[in-house]
């Protein structure tokens, strides 16, 4: 009868979504599925949360897709923080060393299978590495591994460590390492067929790495599996999954920590 309320606009005003920075282990939910979890990282331009059964998913950050207490956010990425004087943290975790050159190389060496794996050292460990003048070499395969470190003539002031793929129980590697008995050596090594493998499948944007049926090269058969073109366009994808070592499984980074103190250690 009298007409709309013209004081009706001001009474209805608009929510506000509060935007809220993504930081890791924040618990949300997401709004469409109902998954509750944690944030443990981001890929791809989503969220990645985990819920307490240890499984994970990737959201988008889209406008109110998640609940904060039961209240709708928006979820960003953080903004980098600058981390305090003195505090920095190297890839591995270690604190940093501020102003330290790289070290003139030692006569100390640690000895990775190939150059895949070499460079996922350097990426994790590098500047630990540098700091300590610590040279790491890719060999060829460790077929000859016996007659190579007679040839390197280990000491105590010239320790050599040496990082194996697939090194369990039974098989080739492990009889091969057997072979080498200088105290001077530590050979030590990770469970998986490749290096590739012991970077978790979820950081590469998987669920699991393939199972690569006997007599099909590993790389070759993953690519396949994944339907990736060539092993460099994967090769690719698997280092710039990795910025820490968060992204790497335990095994491989207890056997790097092993080897690094091994070949620093003073007598």
């Amino acid at each position: 009868m009298y007409g709309e309320d013209v004081l009706a606009g001001n009474r209805r005003r608009r929510r506000t979504i509060p935007v809220v920075e993504a930081e890791l282990d924040l618990v949300v939910e997401d709004v469409s599925s109902g998954f509750c979890g944690a944030v443990v990282g981001f890929e791809y331009g989503a969220v990645v949360l985990e819920d307490r059964h240890g499984r994970r998913r990737n959201f988008p950050l889209d406008p109110a897709a998640f609940l904060l207490d039961g209240v709708p956010v928006t979820l960003t990425r953080p903004v980098a923080k600058q981390a305090a004087p003195g505090r920095r943290l190297t890839a591995s975790g270690s604190i940093a060393v501020a102003n330290v050159p790289a070290q003139v190389a030692k006569a100390s060496r640690i000895w990775v299978e190939g150059i895949h794996d070499a460079t996922l050292v350097e990426r994790v460990w590098g500047d630990d590495l540098r700091v300590e003048g610590v040279v790491v070499e890719p060999l060829d395969g460790i077929d000859d591994l016996a007659a190579a470190v007679a040839q390197f003539r280990p000491s105590a002031e010239r320790r050599l460590g040496v990082l194996v793929d697939h090194l369990v129980p039974g098989s080739k590697e492990s009889r091969i390492v057997a072979s080498v008995t200088s105290p001077h050596v530590l050979v030590t090594g990770h469970p998986y067929v490749d290096v590739w493998q012991a970077v978790k499948p979820d950081r590469v944007g998987i669920r699991a790495w393939p199972e690569v049926p006997r007599g099909v090269p590993w790389k070759e058969g993953v690519c396949a599996a994944l339907g990736v073109a060539t092993p460099q366009d994967m090769w690719r994808r698997v280092l710039t999954s990795v910025s820490s070592y968060r992204d790497l499984e335990t095994p491989l980074i207890n056997s790097m920590e092993r080897l690094i103190d091994f070949v620093t250690i003073q007598e």
